[in-house]
């Protein structure tokens, strides 16, 4: 982000002596993008963060993808998974870090998502930003920023190699509502406000939909004591990283031979940051806008977009649901998060639902939705679109929940199968 932040206790001039209350000094740590040439913090560490004292591999699970090919759009039901039906079992014992399970991805960008209800071990993914949407629940989330209190709405960007983990409100707990549900995109980029939104200095302009003050920045510094555990505690922190395991990924966990919370203050432009989604004011017009209307966020081939409860279109002769348009350059998935989204009654779409319409598939509105949403003035619908440059595939928890009949909801029943509507092996 471009807007500096400092916490705790930090020397007057960077690269100089910080001593600490004993007359030692504290272990400065430059965390930066792009080399030396983009966003930067300062770290002051009590221990070495080079420091390590064993090492062991960490088995991602299952990240292998299927090409969708046939091309089809397709229907994803993300609720079925950790569920009581689910073979796999549900969401108890689940931690946010390795639970995850791979729906859809490329390249560029994964799609997992997680129902949990334990605590995460302490994690950083190297290979590039998260930002983790959290659609249902609550959780504290704890990094050596500072920590966030994080609930239903809330985008949490997490900047590439950020030591964090994550702490699910659990039943008790003050502010508990249901489990935690977190749809995780992972970039193997940065994750940053689209470009159009920034002065040529970093500031969101005046006709970008939020504002620096709708960010929530780290609460801290935080240290281990603070957090009620032992500072000299060996502690393992696990590491998802570029490797030859599917997809370039790989995992590994490092010993260190002390608590990983042990920034006493830090400074500048890089840092983790909240963002919730009813803070996002959205754009309308007089006919239907397009989707780049509704972004939020952006990565390299891919962008974050979210459809909020909105006035729509006012022109007499406007037709509010959008009109049939071809990804000549992009996959489009939805994630329906809440509300009624117009554009899909009757194609089995709701909450907790994905659709996927690839490159190449000219999609639109279900079959009546186009006429009856003349003279509607209002969508009270919540969605969560990513869009990427580069085809999707199928992780394993996408395969295990495609409904297998959504590509024939336009009209009524694939030809030639007598009323089934299922894709040949699917799920």
């Amino acid at each position: 982000m471009a807007h500096y932040q400092l916490r705790g206790n930090v020397p007057p001039k960077r690269h100089t002596q910080h001593r600490t209350p004993e007359g030692g000094l504290y272990y400065e740590e430059l965390m930066g993008e792009e080399g030396f040439s983009s966003d930067s913090s300062l770290l002051y560490h009590r221990g070495l963060p080079s420091a390590i004292q064993d090492v062991r591999e960490w088995d991602l699970g299952d990240q292998a993808t299927t090409p969708n090919h046939p091309l089809l759009p397709r229907h994803l039901t993300l609720h079925d998974l950790f569920s009581a039906t689910d073979p796999r079992g549900d969401h108890h014992g689940v931690d946010v870090v390795t639970g995850r399970r791979l729906v859809l991805g490329n390249g560029d960008v994964r799609i997992s998502y997680v129902v949990a209800d334990t605590p995460s071990p302490f994690y950083r993914n190297g290979i590039g930003d998260e930002c983790v949407y959290v659609e249902r629940g609550g959780a504290r989330v704890e990094t050596v920023f500072g920590a966030f209190e994080v609930a239903t709405g809330d985008y949490l960007v997490i900047p590439r190699a950020t030591t964090h983990r994550w702490i699910p409100r659990v039943e008790g707990d003050e502010g508990y509502t249901e489990p935690l549900r977190a749809y995780c995109i992972e970039a193997n980029s940065h994750i940053t406000p689209p470009k159009r939104y920034l002065s040529r200095f970093g500031q969101l302009l005046e006709h970008a939909p939020y504002c620096e003050r709708d960010l929530r920045t780290p609460e801290g510094p935080l240290l281990a004591e603070e957090v009620g555990e032992d500072r000299d505690a060996p502690t393992e922190v696990y590491i998802k990283h570029r490797g030859n395991g599917p997809g370039g990924l790989v995992g590994t966990v490092y010993t260190y031979p002390y608590h990983p919370l042990d920034v006493v203050g830090w400074d500048g432009c890089l840092y983790p940051y909240a963002f919730n989604v009813s803070d996002f004011e959205p754009i309308t017009g007089r006919v239907h806008q397009p989707p780049p209307v509704h972004q939020v966020f952006e990565g390299h081939n891919f962008v974050i977009c979210n459809f909020v409860p909105r006035k729509v279109d006012y022109h007499p002769l406007s037709i509010p649901v959008p009109y049939y348009h071809s990804n000549v350059d992009s996959d489009e998935v939805m994630f329906y998060v809440d509300g009624d989204y117009e554009a899909r009654k009757g194609s089995g779409i709701g909450k907790g639902s994905i659709s996927l319409h690839p490159g190449g598939h000219a999609h639109g509105p279900q079959p009546g939705a186009y006429e009856r949403s003349i003279g509607v003035e209002f969508f009270d619908e919540l969605a969560v679109m990513v869009d990427t440059f580069r085809p999707l595939e199928l992780g394993e928890a996408g395969r295990a929940v495609d409904d297998g009949k959504y590509a024939w909801t336009w009209t009524g029943g694939r030809a030639g199968d007598g009323g089934d509507t299922s894709v040949d092996g699917a799920g």
